[in-house]
C-alpha cells in the first residue's frame, strides 16, 4: 500500500513539473514585446542551465 501511494505522489509531481516546463517553453517562444504585455517575468540566461524565469521576491 505504501509503495502505491509513493508512486502516485512521484507521478503527480512529475506530471506537474512536465506541465510547468511545457508552459515555460511556450511562453519563452513568444516575442519579448508580448511577454511584457502579459506581465511575464524577466528571463535570465544562465550559460550553465539555459534560460530561466526570474521569480519575484
Amino acid at each position: 500500500m505504501f509503495t502505491l501511494s509513493s508512486i502516485g505522489r512521484i507521478t503527480t509531481r512529475y506530471m506537474q513539473a512536465r506541465a510547468r516546463h511545457r508552459s515555460e517553453r511556450a511562453l519563452l517562444s513568444l516575442p519579448i514585446e508580448l511577454r511584457k504585455d502579459i506581465g511575464w517575468p524577466e528571463i535570465l540566461t544562465d550559460a550553465e542551465n539555459g534560460p530561466r524565469i526570474r521569480r519575484a521576491p
